[in-house]
């Protein structure tokens, strides 16, 4: 759900939404694996639940473009306790969506032997480069206090 937000000019086009998006990166991740972290855990985000994802984009000469996400995406930045301490209290909600992304999967080659790396590992010991969560606006800043805005 959406909320148009008024200035002094009158109602602006840009909604408030009242879930919010945050990828949370290790600090230790080389830039080409930072995009990686986040291209896959945006995919899981976009899938979470029905309506996140906006209609399909056209330009001038009638070209058709993909859809994608309707609201903002924060990215941001932590060590790896932080990380660890934001995944537990994100499972820990059922109003939370949340995907992760280990260390391990950098040297997978596919989807399911990505799953069965994940699998293998209990969730206090998943060695995280990654997360990222969709929730209530107050919820998702409580979970992810003390991470910076990447940079």
């Amino acid at each position: 759900m959406t909320t148009a937000q008024t200035t002094s000019e009158g109602p602006t086009t840009a909604p408030r939404f009242d879930t919010k998006v945050v990828v949370v990166l290790n600090e230790d991740l080389a830039p080409w694996q930072e995009l990686n972290v986040t291209a896959f855990l945006m995919s899981g985000i976009a899938t979470s639940a029905p309506g996140l994802v906006g209609e399909a984009y056209r330009d001038g000469d009638d070209t058709e473009y993909l859809p994608m996400l309707r609201q903002p995406v924060m990215v941001m930045s932590a060590d790896s306790v932080l990380l660890g301490r934001a995944r537990e209290k994100a499972a820990a909600r059922d109003d939370v969506s949340l995907a992760v992304y280990t260390r391990e999967l950098f040297d997978t080659g596919h989807d399911e032997a990505n799953r069965a790396a994940v699998a293998a590992v209990p969730a206090a010991d998943l060695d995280l480069v990654g997360i990222a969560l969709r929730g209530p606006r107050n919820a998702v800043d409580r979970i992810v206090k003390g991470a910076r805005f990447h940079d």
